[in-house]
């Protein structure tokens, strides 16, 4: 990595206000504390250093906040995540479109959570990053600005370490990298001698994303657009991966575009209906700051057959199908395919589990075919559990028998991009 050194140490000299007789001891307690940051220095053999760095990730159904803490030894390449202190907030920054003082007042709760976490004396040398996802994407270029601006201004004001482009909207290709980075980082397969690494498919709000490592050439070669292929440098090892990132494929606008929500005037008055939910169900619901009036069919029929025709329109033509997808990896699945498979008692909301895709279709079918049962506590668990059996059958072509590994953690890290965003800051990853 060939960081901007002279600019880092410009602004935490210019910080820290130092006189020139404590310049050349400030190079080096700098150098050793954020480690592969800048160049090595002359050291002991086996010498450590403890690093820490502050990640918000701006989702569109909340805010979040990873607080790692590295130690990086001179003996290897990739350091070591030591702990990792996690904390959201919901709802999502998007929700403030119209009151951007509010999404800084989340941003500030939330630091207070890396002031607890981070030594004080190591404030100044910790970078704090934002990285917004398909809430912001979606929002009006101007809205999306205001609530960035607002952000940077909350960062500049609080006592960590801001770089250039520090607070942006990250595309949904580098979402689906990064988090196929942090997976595998967390599982081990990130190194020189990777033979077999596990593929990611993450379900947020707004947009749903997958990636793998292929092993067949025609996989690549066979795709719609070059914009399914990215490849990026680390640890002396070029990857080539296939990702692509399905905005409007997530979970609360697949819920918009199944009712019919998308788009068009006055929507606030309508009362958007469905048979995937059920027949007496009528309620508001918010998503990204607009409440809308949803409601089952009273006069019509419900169930899962009717429910999946519906839903089987937001995916059919839109999520292309790998030519290689089955047996080439282990596959995590995480964000609402965890907390979905949790809602529905598929898996242990701790420690997780295995589950055959025909799991979601069977509990999708048992939970529509009874919504009478789920009233009050779960009127969307039908919807959303067969736009989740859909996506991964008809949309991405998983057979009914592939067994995904569903994770909310790993090595009690959060299964995110998040973490992948750091190490590609600490590393300098070229995407492409």
């Amino acid at each position: 990595m060939k960081p901007a050194v002279p600019f880092l140490l410009l602004v935490l000299l210019g910080m820290s206000g130092l006189g020139p007789a404590q310049v050349r001891s400030s190079l080096l307690d700098l150098a050793n504390s954020i480690g592969s940051v800048l160049p090595s220095l002359s050291r002991p053999a086996n010498h450590s250093r403890i690093f820490y760095a502050v990640m918000f990730d701006a989702g569109s159904t909340g805010t979040r906040i990873h607080v790692y803490t590295f130690i990086q030894s001179d003996s290897v390449e990739l350091p070591v995540l030591d702990n990792e202190m996690f904390h959201s907030i919901k709802p999502g920054l998007s929700a403030y479109a119209d009151f951007p003082e509010m999404a800084g007042h989340t941003v500030r709760m939330l630091l207070k959570v890396a002031k607890k976490t981070v030594p004080r004396l190591e404030w100044k040398r910790t970078p704090v990053f934002l990285r917004a996802t398909a809430g912001l994407r979606l929002l009006p270029t101007e809205k999306a600005h205001a609530l960035l601006n607002e952000v940077q201004h909350v960062f500049v004001e609080s006592p960590f370490l801001v770089t250039d482009n520090c607070v942006t909207i990250m595309n949904g290709t580098n979402e689906g990298i990064l988090a196929w980075i942090s997976l595998n980082f967390l599982t081990g397969h990130l190194n020189a001698q990777t033979k077999k690494t596990v593929g990611i498919l993450d379900l947020g709000g707004g947009s749903t994303q997958i990636t793998f490592l292929p092993r067949l050439r025609k996989t690549i070669e066979t795709v719609p657009v070059t914009d399914y292929v990215a490849r990026f440098d680390i640890f002396n090892t070029t990857f080539e991966l296939y990702t692509y990132s399905y905005l409007g494929n997530g979970l609360m606008v697949a819920r918009l575009a199944t009712l019919g929500a998308l788009g068009g005037e006055g929507l606030e008055w309508q009362v958007f209906k469905s048979p995937c939910l059920p027949k007496k169900f009528r309620d508001e619901w918010s998503f990204g700051g607009v409440t809308y009036q949803v409601s089952g069919d009273p006069e019509g029929y419900a169930g899962f057959k009717l429910c999946y025709e519906q839903v089987l329109k937001v995916v059919k033509g839109i999520i292309h199908q790998p030519y290689e997808i089955e047996d080439s990896n282990v596959f995590y699945a995480f964000s609402y395919y965890f907390d979905r498979a949790v809602e529905a008692g598929l898996i242990d909301g701790v420690q997780g589990g295995t589950l055959e895709v025909r799991d979601f279709k069977k509990r999708a079918k048992e939970v529509c075919n009874k919504m009478a049962k789920y009233p009050l506590n779960s009127p969307f668990l039908c919807m959303d559990l067969t736009y989740i059996a859909c996506l991964l059958k008809d949309g991405f072509g998983f057979k009914e028998s592939t067994v995904l590994q569903l994770t909310k953690k790993v090595n009690n890290v959060e299964a995110s991009w998040a973490l992948g965003a750091t190490l590609e800051h600490f590393h300098n990853l070229k995407i492409h």
